[in-house]
């Protein structure tokens, strides 16, 4: 029964936004609200859980949107994300841009959150498109498919390194085991889903206020050192952080390092920086320079409303008891446990829509079956994280990033999205089989 009451949600929540038109976040919240009266929770509960839900969502993902939305739109506006774009298209020319879009994710995904990363690159893929006429999801959805692949496959990514303290794993092998798979994983399907007929078909327009309306001259742009050396600041503080933590975890200078390696803080140091370097170093006053981040947040309301709303709906089917249901309904399941592992975050992640909701309650249900299988742990963690990555829809919040950023209707991110995380998930399964064969 509760199975079928969250597919129930899904199929309101749709209509409701496809064919009513009901914008997002007001349709995510109402089916939110009737969820959590079928499933029985006090009345007086429900504002609580919606708020706590929104809230926790919203906790760390507001100061990352907004914090790189800004940044972007100020590199926009000095004209570094077009000096980047332009020096990427004239080294690779228009047939590489795919390609290198695909690598520029792997380099920055390995490290950082898909929110994070999503950030600090989609301007320069905003530019390139505007720049090379091209469709926006030729350009962009390979960078989304491939962050997506790091953040869900490789440690340091939260939903991974859980896994791999359940299963007792190394996070190092984790890592070298993953990275066999994810990089052709991801590559091929980043390459192949812009070419598919259906995806083809669609064009998607940027959002509004999200990037510089003005083509600059060569002469108006800053130097591509200084243009590079600004966006990579925050990957250099992330991923240099998280290297200092898995290589000298008793150092007294781990808490500052944590600080400054920590992405809020990371992007307000970038922030601050790129004010001055695309401000008065280049002859722009601050008031340009905060206009530019002001016109940034605008467009980002919409967008984080939804997100919020969609941790709301997260947080009421969790309340409601869905993740125990799965894990009782599973727990007797006789299959190898990286099947039942990697099916277990399957279901959980289409039930929730929380990733890491789904790797933790599938790994405390399989763990106790890896010690006498024989299996490598660092193997059940990836089958397990692969997982959780499937089928993301409109109850994960980073349907809804996506849908917003990329401008597409509900039934395209279906399409896209979808299609392309449940694909991965599969791969990543076949990956982690063929890798079992090897590795014990």
């Amino acid at each position: 029964m509760p199975l079928v009451i969250v597919g129930i949600s899904v199929l309101v929540l749709l209509f409701l936004m496809t064919k009513l038109k009901i914008n997002g976040f007001v349709a995510l919240l109402v089916v939110a609200v009737a969820v959590g009266l079928v499933e029985g929770i006090p009345l007086a509960d429900i504002p609580g859980i919606l708020a706590d839900g929104v809230g926790g969502q919203l906790d760390d993902t507001l100061l990352v949107i907004g914090l790189g939305a800004m940044i972007g739109r100020v590199m926009g506006d000095a004209g570094a994300a077009q000096r980047i774009a332009m020096k990427m298209v004239e080294k690779v020319g228009l047939k590489g841009v795919q390609v290198a879009m695909v690598i520029t994710a792997m380099l920055v995904g390995v490290t950082m959150f898909y929110e994070v990363a999503f950030v600090i690159i989609v301007p320069v893929a905003f530019t390139l498109v505007r720049a090379t006429k091209s469709n926006l999801l030729w350009v962009g959805l390979p960078m989304s498919i491939t962050l997506s692949t790091m953040h869900s496959f490789l440690p340091p990514h939260p939903g991974p390194v859980a896994v791999a303290g359940t299963y007792e794993a190394s996070v190092g092998l984790t890592l070298a085991y993953g990275l066999l798979i994810a990089v052709p994983a991801g590559a091929l399907i980043a390459l192949v889903w812009p070419r598919l007929s259906f995806v083809r078909k669609m064009d998607p327009q940027i959002p509004a206020g999200l990037v510089s309306d003005k083509l600059f001259d060569d002469d108006e742009m800053p130097s591509l050192w200084t243009s590079l050396a600004v966006a990579l600041l925050p990957v250099v503080l992330i991923a240099g952080a998280a290297i200092f933590e898995m290589t000298a975890p008793e150092s007294p200078a781990i808490g500052f390092v944590q600080f400054i390696g920590s992405a809020p803080i990371a992007l307000l140091i970038t922030l601050l920086i790129a004010c001055y370097v695309f401000g008065p170093m280049i002859g722009r006053t601050l008031d340009d320079v905060g206009k530019s981040a002001v016109d940034s947040a605008k467009p980002m309301a919409i967008i984080l409303m939804v997100i919020g709303a969609g941790g709301a709906f997260k947080e009421i089917l969790t309340e409601a008891g869905i993740a125990d249901y799965i894990a009782e309904l599973t727990s007797t399941w006789n299959i190898s446990p990286i099947i039942l592992a990697w099916l277990i975050a399957v279901i959980l992640r289409i039930a929730l829509g929380s990733a890491t909701v789904a790797v933790v309650t599938a790994a405390g249900i399989a763990a106790p079956l890896v010690a006498g299988s024989g299996i490598s742990p660092e193997l059940m963690v990836l089958a397990t994280s692969c997982g959780s990555i499937a089928f993301s829809h409109v109850n994960d919040p980073g349907f809804w990033m996506f849908k917003e950023y990329f401008g597409l209707s509900v039934t395209d991110a279906l399409k896209t999205r979808t299609t392309y995380t449940t694909t991965l998930a599969i791969l990543g399964l076949g990956g982690v089989l063929l890798l079992s064969t090897f590795i014990h």
